[in-house]
């Protein structure tokens, strides 16, 4: 991978993660167009890169959690992480397999505008972020371990299970970016210990072009950010929907004829 693929990469990671468009689909189909093979380790470097803008936004939600970490937000959180955890724990073969599979990545959008779409019909709820109970926690944490296959969009699911559930869009985005950061942090962790023990060879390891790919997606994903926020309070989250399924058919048809 040369560095401009990487800053090309990270801009679409960047943009793409806090859409609900799947960040994850898009890349994997951008390495395959690409016909490049850079493994888990570089999605998960640029997820990492994704997390300063939910770092910079959310600041003072983080500030208060680290401030006071025994409270129930971060138990919602640790709740909501779990089902992810254990389905990359179990299914790490199966999900790296199917960043390879550009069936299974449109199938993956074909999901995610359905999902969109039916959110959008939602009603205006009314639960704020302290009435968010442990089963809505359960319940979007099962949305996001659903997630981690390419073409399912772990914002889009996170928030329409949080929607559905009675909690107010705002609420709604607020928890499922937060819920990111132990998401990635923990896919981090799993690729770091992969090194230590040398499953990822050190050596093999291009430390400019990941960097770049960390930056870029770090720049795009602020932009993207403030731009769901305001998205989402408007009830536009079907237009993302079109757009993904266009771009499922577009994937079958690539599929058939390349």
């Amino acid at each position: 991978m040369t560095v401009l693929q990487a800053i090309i990469l990270g801009i679409i990671q960047g943009l793409s993660e806090f859409l609900p468009i799947s960040s994850s689909g898009h890349l994997a189909l951008t390495l395959g167009l690409m016909n490049i093979d850079e493994g888990l380790l570089f999605t998960v470097v640029v997820h990492v890169g994704t997390l300063i803008p939910v770092i910079i936004v959310f600041r003072k939600d983080i500030l208060a959690l680290i401030k006071k970490p025994f409270q129930k937000m971060t138990y919602l959180l640790i709740v909501a992480t779990i089902p992810a955890a254990i389905v990359a724990l179990f299914f790490d073969d199966m999900i790296e397999a199917a960043f390879t599979s550009f069936n299974f990545i449109a199938i993956g959008f074909i999901i995610t505008g359905i999902v969109l779409i039916l959110t959008d019909r939602l009603k205006r709820n009314t639960k704020k972020s302290e009435d968010i109970s442990w089963l809505d926690a359960a319940l979007i944490g099962l949305a996001q371990a659903v997630a981690v296959f390419p073409g399912i969009s772990r914002s889009g699911s996170t928030i329409a299970a949080a929607l559905s559930r009675g909690i107010d869009r705002e609420a709604a985005a607020k928890f499922a970016f937060l819920m990111s950061i132990p998401a990635i942090l923990g896919a981090l962790l799993v690729k770091i210990i992969s090194v230590v023990r040398g499953d990822i060879l050190i050596e093999e390891i291009n430390f400019i072009v990941l960097g770049a790919g960390f930056i870029t997606a770090a720049l795009s994903g602020y932009l993207a950010i403030n731009f769901m926020l305001a998205a989402i309070k408007k009830a536009k989250l079907s237009y993302f929907a079109y757009y993904v399924l266009i771009l499922s058919g577009l994937v079958f048809i690539g599929y058939m004829f390349i």
